[in-house]
């Protein structure tokens, strides 16, 4: 039987192995002050998988979510009808509270508008802040729905005085639609983004 030892030093993880996908750089984008970030190119057949890194995303409001939504129009309109899950861990710094909860405010059942990808308290303190990786699969297809996942982290409650926690907040669902998503567009629930960066790949 394989065990942990050997699985992880004779297996190659390059790039190169068998079944491990390699990541392409396409595009990126860079908030100051922006309303929105938008991908509106490159999504398209190439790949079969495309990740979008969010990175250090800062809000100009305090107490705020962070959402998307997808486009079959290249980004004329993002309103595709979508069903999604959302759950959240929290820790608070000072060990008073903790748990794990279902966010049924942030579900969405055949919903078009912007989905959460965050609770809304993010908090715009400078040491404050918001990451996450987001999976986009097969968006290409016009047989078959849109899977899509994600997994966030934000520094929450300081400027509302509330003592600070991590929130580590999950979605997954689909975008229900089999013509092919050709664009996607993420902002703040409420003010724009002040900072930040999101970076898009192919996966092969």
């Amino acid at each position: 039987m394989a065990t942990y030892a050997s699985i992880k030093y004779d297996m190659d993880l390059s790039s190169s192995a068998t079944g491990a996908g390699a990541l392409t750089l396409l595009s990126t984008q860079t908030a100051s002050s922006s309303a929105t970030l938008s991908f509106t190119s490159g999504i398209d057949s190439t790949y079969k998988e495309y990740i979008f890194k969010i990175i250090n995303i800062h809000p100009a409001t305090n107490a705020v979510g962070f959402l998307f939504n997808v486009s079959i129009d290249s980004g004329s309109n993002y309103n595709v009808t979508k069903t999604t899950t959302a759950w959240v861990s929290y820790h608070k710094e000072a060990d008073t509270a903790q748990g794990i909860n279902y966010q049924s405010d942030y579900d969405s059942a055949q919903a078009t508008g912007f989905q959460n990808l965050q609770f809304p308290t993010i908090s715009n303190d400078n040491d404050s802040g918001f990451s996450g990786t987001l999976h986009l699969f097969n968006p290409s297809s016009t047989t078959f729905v849109k899977h899509f996942m994600t997994r966030c982290n934000s520094i929450v409650g300081q400027s509302d005085d509330d003592t600070p926690y991590s929130e580590d907040y999950y979605v997954a669902g689909y975008a229900n639609s089999t013509s092919a998503v050709d664009a996607i567009q993420f902002k703040m629930s409420s003010g724009n983004i002040d900072a930040g960066v999101i970076k898009m790949y192919g996966v092969s």
